[in-house]
């Protein structure tokens, strides 16, 4: 149980920590276009995503795949840039909708699994129960995010309902938001590539 609960605290703090701005703006971007009320594809969203990081840290653990770090820290501001654009030109088709935004998710989540599968690779390869290592990571994770993407969505409730702010506006604003700063992590990000 030791073995769990550090993992569950090295996810939530891979979530819960302003050196992880990245997360931070997709889980923004993922979820700005959802209220409070849709809270259920929410969390289906996110779990989504979890499962798509998770499955990037086991292939790693197991050395069946390898990924160069500066692309793969390169492509991921990449994926808030296209949340964000998603947000603002996609029409209104719900279930489509839907379905989309849990593949993509899954997707986005196997990019960002693979910027920290090389960091905890090393950890969870020198312990003896790589399951319980991972298991108590992505409860973490899952943990971090769902406290991040709650507080999204009960700030969207609050600004939209309490102080009357158009919700598209405010969807847009949360979007144009995710991708100004996307784009500055990735430029440098990709500018780092050039000089290396």
């Amino acid at each position: 149980m030791e073995e769990i609960i550090f993992y569950f605290k090295i996810g939530w703090q891979h979530i819960l920590s302003w050196d992880a701005l990245d997360h931070l703006l997709f889980l923004t971007a993922l979820t700005a276009i959802y209220s409070l009320k849709e809270w259920k594809q929410v969390l289906i969203l996110i779990t989504a995503f979890t499962i798509g990081h998770s499955l990037t840290l086991v292939l790693s653990v197991l050395e069946i795949v390898r990924f160069q770090t500066n692309w793969v820290e390169f492509l991921i501001p990449c994926t808030i840039i296209f949340t964000a654009l998603f947000n603002l030109f996609q029409k209104n088709a719900p279930l489509k909708k839907q379905l989309l935004n849990y593949i993509l998710a899954l997707l986005f989540g196997l990019i960002h699994g693979m910027g920290y599968a090389n960091t905890i690779r090393f950890m969870l390869a020198s312990d003896q129960t790589i399951g319980k290592g991972l298991l108590g990571f992505n409860f973490g994770l899952e943990a971090g995010q769902l406290i991040v993407v709650l507080s999204i969505l009960f700030t969207t409730f609050i600004l939209t309902y309490f102080y009357k702010i158009n919700r598209r506006e405010l969807l847009i604003f949360l979007s144009a938001a995710s991708f100004a700063l996307a784009l500055k992590i990735a430029i440098e990000r990709f500018s780092s590539i050039l000089n290396f």
